[in-house]
Protein backbone atom coordinates (compact mmCIF):
# COMPACT_ATOMS: atom_id res chain seq x y z
CA UNK A 1 0.00 0.00 0.00
CA UNK A 2 1.60 3.25 -1.08
CA UNK A 3 1.68 6.46 0.87
CA UNK A 4 -1.11 8.19 -1.11
CA UNK A 5 -3.59 5.37 -0.48
CA UNK A 6 -2.64 5.32 3.19
CA UNK A 7 -3.24 9.08 3.43
CA UNK A 8 -6.70 8.75 1.90
CA UNK A 9 -7.69 5.94 4.26
CA UNK A 10 -6.46 7.85 7.31
CA UNK A 11 -8.32 11.03 6.29
CA UNK A 12 -11.59 9.16 5.70
CA UNK A 13 -11.22 7.26 8.97
CA UNK A 14 -10.72 10.48 10.89
CA UNK A 15 -13.85 12.03 9.38
CA UNK A 16 -15.94 9.04 10.35
CA UNK A 17 -14.38 8.11 13.67
CA UNK A 18 -13.81 11.59 15.08
CA UNK A 19 -17.14 13.43 15.27
CA UNK A 20 -15.38 16.04 17.38
CA UNK A 21 -13.48 17.00 14.26
CA UNK A 22 -16.73 17.26 12.35
CA UNK A 23 -18.14 19.40 15.14
CA UNK A 24 -15.81 22.23 14.20
CA UNK A 25 -18.54 23.43 11.86
CA UNK A 26 -18.60 26.84 10.28
CA UNK A 27 -20.77 28.23 7.55
CA UNK A 28 -24.07 29.83 6.63
CA UNK A 29 -27.61 28.52 6.80
CA UNK A 30 -30.77 30.15 5.46
CA UNK A 31 -34.41 29.27 5.75
CA UNK A 32 -37.98 30.23 6.52
CA UNK A 33 -40.60 29.40 9.12
CA UNK A 34 -44.28 29.68 9.96
CA UNK A 35 -46.11 29.79 13.27
CA UNK A 36 -48.18 31.96 15.56
CA UNK A 37 -47.82 35.26 17.42
CA UNK A 38 -49.56 36.38 20.59
CA UNK A 39 -49.72 39.56 22.68
CA UNK A 40 -49.75 40.07 26.46
CA UNK A 41 -50.40 43.45 28.05
CA UNK A 42 -53.08 45.83 29.29
CA UNK A 43 -55.79 44.17 27.16
CA UNK A 44 -54.62 40.64 27.99
CA UNK A 45 -53.67 40.58 31.65
CA UNK A 46 -54.54 36.92 32.30
CA UNK A 47 -52.29 35.36 29.62
CA UNK A 48 -55.06 34.34 27.22
CA UNK A 49 -54.10 32.40 24.09
CA UNK A 50 -57.44 32.63 22.31
CA UNK A 51 -56.39 35.10 19.60
CA UNK A 52 -53.14 33.72 18.23
CA UNK A 53 -52.26 35.35 14.91
CA UNK A 54 -50.39 33.98 11.93
CA UNK A 55 -46.65 34.62 11.88
CA UNK A 56 -44.10 34.00 9.12
CA UNK A 57 -40.42 34.73 8.87
CA UNK A 58 -37.10 34.13 7.18
CA UNK A 59 -33.48 34.49 8.12
CA UNK A 60 -29.88 33.34 8.03
CA UNK A 61 -27.59 31.79 10.61
CA UNK A 62 -23.79 31.80 10.67
CA UNK A 63 -22.30 28.95 12.69
CA UNK A 64 -19.20 30.17 14.50
CA UNK A 65 -18.49 26.67 15.81
CA UNK A 66 -20.42 23.69 17.16
CA UNK A 67 -21.73 25.69 20.14
CA UNK A 68 -22.21 29.30 19.02
CA UNK A 69 -24.07 30.87 16.12
CA UNK A 70 -25.16 34.34 15.02
CA UNK A 71 -28.64 34.57 13.52
CA UNK A 72 -30.36 37.33 11.57
CA UNK A 73 -34.12 37.09 11.13
CA UNK A 74 -37.16 39.01 9.93
CA UNK A 75 -40.67 38.23 11.12
CA UNK A 76 -44.17 39.33 10.22
CA UNK A 77 -47.07 38.60 12.56
CA UNK A 78 -50.49 39.70 13.72
CA UNK A 79 -51.59 40.32 17.30
CA UNK A 80 -54.91 41.37 18.82
CA UNK A 81 -56.85 41.50 22.09
CA UNK A 82 -60.39 42.32 23.18
CA UNK A 83 -61.59 43.29 26.64
CA UNK A 84 -64.76 41.34 25.87
CA UNK A 85 -62.69 38.14 26.23
CA UNK A 86 -61.62 39.00 29.78
CA UNK A 87 -63.12 37.54 32.95
CA UNK A 88 -62.32 40.75 34.80
CA UNK A 89 -65.49 42.82 35.30
CA UNK A 90 -63.69 46.16 35.04
CA UNK A 91 -61.93 45.15 31.82
CA UNK A 92 -65.22 43.98 30.35
CA UNK A 93 -66.75 47.39 31.11
CA UNK A 94 -63.68 49.18 29.71
CA UNK A 95 -64.48 47.45 26.39
CA UNK A 96 -61.29 48.37 24.51
CA UNK A 97 -59.80 46.33 21.68
CA UNK A 98 -57.02 46.47 19.10
CA UNK A 99 -55.32 44.65 16.25
CA UNK A 100 -51.85 45.27 14.94
CA UNK A 101 -49.34 43.92 12.48
CA UNK A 102 -45.83 43.29 13.78
CA UNK A 103 -42.78 43.61 11.54
CA UNK A 104 -39.73 42.52 13.49
CA UNK A 105 -36.01 42.26 12.72
CA UNK A 106 -33.51 40.66 15.07
CA UNK A 107 -29.82 39.81 15.36
CA UNK A 108 -29.02 37.43 18.18
CA UNK A 109 -26.47 34.95 19.44
CA UNK A 110 -27.42 31.31 19.89
CA UNK A 111 -25.85 28.89 22.36
CA UNK A 112 -26.21 25.16 21.69
CA UNK A 113 -26.49 23.00 24.79
CA UNK A 114 -24.97 20.11 22.82
CA UNK A 115 -22.27 20.12 20.14
CA UNK A 116 -24.00 20.49 16.77
CA UNK A 117 -22.60 19.77 13.31
CA UNK A 118 -24.41 19.12 10.06
CA UNK A 119 -23.72 15.65 8.71
CA UNK A 120 -22.51 14.26 12.02
CA UNK A 121 -23.98 10.92 13.08
CA UNK A 122 -23.62 11.88 16.72
CA UNK A 123 -24.03 15.66 16.94
CA UNK A 124 -27.06 16.15 14.67
CA UNK A 125 -29.48 17.75 17.16
CA UNK A 126 -29.46 20.15 20.09
CA UNK A 127 -31.67 22.41 22.20
CA UNK A 128 -30.49 26.02 22.26
CA UNK A 129 -31.16 29.44 23.77
CA UNK A 130 -30.67 32.87 22.24
CA UNK A 131 -30.50 36.57 23.10
CA UNK A 132 -30.09 39.73 21.06
CA UNK A 133 -31.47 43.12 19.98
CA UNK A 134 -34.64 43.59 17.97
CA UNK A 135 -36.36 46.45 16.17
CA UNK A 136 -40.05 46.22 15.38
CA UNK A 137 -42.89 48.17 13.81
CA UNK A 138 -46.48 48.11 15.05
CA UNK A 139 -49.67 50.05 14.34
CA UNK A 140 -52.62 49.45 16.71
CA UNK A 141 -56.03 49.75 15.05
CA UNK A 142 -59.61 49.27 16.18
CA UNK A 143 -63.09 49.20 14.70
CA UNK A 144 -65.81 51.70 15.52
CA UNK A 145 -69.19 51.62 13.80
CA UNK A 146 -67.83 49.52 10.94
CA UNK A 147 -64.76 51.70 10.28
CA UNK A 148 -61.17 50.88 11.22
CA UNK A 149 -59.01 53.62 12.79
CA UNK A 150 -55.27 53.95 13.42
CA UNK A 151 -55.37 54.61 17.16
CA UNK A 152 -52.06 56.47 17.34
CA UNK A 153 -53.51 59.27 15.20
CA UNK A 154 -56.28 59.99 17.72
CA UNK A 155 -54.33 60.63 20.93
CA UNK A 156 -56.64 58.43 23.00
CA UNK A 157 -54.76 59.14 26.25
CA UNK A 158 -54.51 62.87 25.68
CA UNK A 159 -51.27 63.01 23.72
CA UNK A 160 -50.73 66.39 22.08
CA UNK A 161 -50.16 66.52 18.35
CA UNK A 162 -46.52 65.75 17.62
CA UNK A 163 -46.12 63.88 20.93
CA UNK A 164 -47.64 60.57 19.86
CA UNK A 165 -45.72 57.38 20.63
CA UNK A 166 -43.27 56.10 18.00
CA UNK A 167 -44.48 52.98 16.17
CA UNK A 168 -40.90 51.80 15.55
CA UNK A 169 -39.32 50.60 18.76
CA UNK A 170 -36.32 48.74 20.17
CA UNK A 171 -36.78 45.45 22.04
CA UNK A 172 -34.76 42.57 23.43
CA UNK A 173 -35.35 39.21 21.76
CA UNK A 174 -34.85 36.04 23.79
CA UNK A 175 -36.04 32.48 23.74
CA UNK A 176 -35.28 28.82 23.19
CA UNK A 177 -35.43 26.29 20.41
CA UNK A 178 -34.57 22.84 19.16
CA UNK A 179 -32.87 21.95 15.88
CA UNK A 180 -32.32 18.56 14.30
CA UNK A 181 -30.84 17.48 10.97
CA UNK A 182 -33.18 16.03 8.35
CA UNK A 183 -30.17 15.23 6.18
CA UNK A 184 -26.74 16.72 5.51
CA UNK A 185 -28.13 20.01 4.12
CA UNK A 186 -31.56 20.44 5.70
CA UNK A 187 -32.51 20.84 9.35
CA UNK A 188 -35.79 21.29 11.21
CA UNK A 189 -36.00 24.17 13.71
CA UNK A 190 -38.67 24.64 16.39
CA UNK A 191 -38.47 27.93 18.27
CA UNK A 192 -40.27 29.95 20.94
CA UNK A 193 -39.19 33.58 21.22
CA UNK A 194 -40.36 36.58 23.20
CA UNK A 195 -39.72 40.30 23.06
CA UNK A 196 -38.99 42.40 26.12
CA UNK A 197 -40.45 45.74 25.10
CA UNK A 198 -39.49 49.17 26.40
CA UNK A 199 -42.83 50.66 25.35
CA UNK A 200 -46.36 50.18 26.69
CA UNK A 201 -48.39 51.39 23.73
CA UNK A 202 -48.39 48.38 21.42
CA UNK A 203 -52.10 48.15 22.33
CA UNK A 204 -52.63 51.96 22.56
CA UNK A 205 -53.32 51.57 26.30
CA UNK A 206 -50.97 52.52 29.12
CA UNK A 207 -51.89 55.22 31.63
CA UNK A 208 -55.02 57.09 32.65
CA UNK A 209 -58.07 58.52 30.93
CA UNK A 210 -57.65 62.07 29.69
CA UNK A 211 -60.37 64.68 29.95
CA UNK A 212 -62.89 63.92 27.22
CA UNK A 213 -63.36 67.64 26.54
CA UNK A 214 -59.65 68.07 25.84
CA UNK A 215 -59.57 65.10 23.46
CA UNK A 216 -62.67 66.34 21.67
CA UNK A 217 -61.19 69.81 21.30
CA UNK A 218 -57.84 68.53 20.01
CA UNK A 219 -58.87 65.52 17.92
CA UNK A 220 -62.64 65.59 17.47
CA UNK A 221 -65.63 63.46 18.45
CA UNK A 222 -64.23 60.25 16.94
CA UNK A 223 -61.12 60.47 19.13
CA UNK A 224 -63.27 60.95 22.24
CA UNK A 225 -65.35 57.91 21.31
CA UNK A 226 -62.21 55.78 20.77
CA UNK A 227 -60.72 56.88 24.10
CA UNK A 228 -63.66 55.60 26.16
CA UNK A 229 -65.53 52.65 24.66
CA UNK A 230 -67.45 51.79 27.82
CA UNK A 231 -71.24 51.71 27.81
CA UNK A 232 -73.32 54.20 29.77
CA UNK A 233 -72.56 55.21 32.40
CA UNK A 234 -69.05 55.59 30.99
CA UNK A 235 -66.10 54.87 33.28
CA UNK A 236 -63.49 57.08 31.62
CA UNK A 237 -63.34 60.00 33.99
CA UNK A 238 -60.23 62.19 33.74
CA UNK A 239 -57.40 60.69 35.78
CA UNK A 240 -59.01 57.27 36.22
CA UNK A 241 -56.95 54.22 35.39
CA UNK A 242 -57.11 53.12 31.78
CA UNK A 243 -54.08 50.81 31.72
CA UNK A 244 -51.06 49.81 33.79
CA UNK A 245 -48.07 51.89 32.74
CA UNK A 246 -45.80 50.13 35.24
CA UNK A 247 -45.69 46.95 33.15
CA UNK A 248 -44.73 47.15 29.49
CA UNK A 249 -46.44 45.06 26.85
CA UNK A 250 -44.86 41.99 25.24
CA UNK A 251 -45.42 39.60 22.38
CA UNK A 252 -44.24 36.08 21.66
CA UNK A 253 -43.68 34.11 18.46
CA UNK A 254 -43.71 30.31 18.16
CA UNK A 255 -42.67 28.81 14.85
CA UNK A 256 -41.52 25.74 12.96
CA UNK A 257 -39.16 26.07 10.02
CA UNK A 258 -36.44 24.55 7.90
CA UNK A 259 -32.88 25.75 7.30
CA UNK A 260 -30.53 24.90 4.42
CA UNK A 261 -26.80 24.58 5.17
CA UNK A 262 -24.36 26.00 2.60
CA UNK A 263 -21.13 25.06 4.33
CA UNK A 264 -19.05 21.91 4.36
CA UNK A 265 -17.83 19.60 7.09
CA UNK A 266 -14.22 20.34 7.86
CA UNK A 267 -12.16 17.15 7.64
CA UNK A 268 -8.46 16.86 8.45
CA UNK A 269 -6.15 17.59 5.49
CA UNK A 270 -4.57 14.59 3.68
CA UNK A 271 -1.06 13.75 4.65
CA UNK A 272 1.65 14.59 2.14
Amino acid sequence: MNRIKLSIIIAISLCVALPAAQAQMKGWEAGAWIGGSNYFGDLNTNWRLNRIGLSVGAGARYNLNDRLALKFSANYGNISAYDSDSRNIYEQRRNLSFKSMIIDGTAHFEFNFLPYAHGSREFYYTPYVFLGPSFFYFNPRTELDGTWYNLRDYGTEGQFRGEEYNTTQFALAYGMGFKIDLDYRWSLNVELSARKLFNDYIDDVSGTYADERDIRAQRGATAAALADRSAEPQIGGAGRQRGNGKNNDMFVIANVGVMYYFGQIRCPSMLR
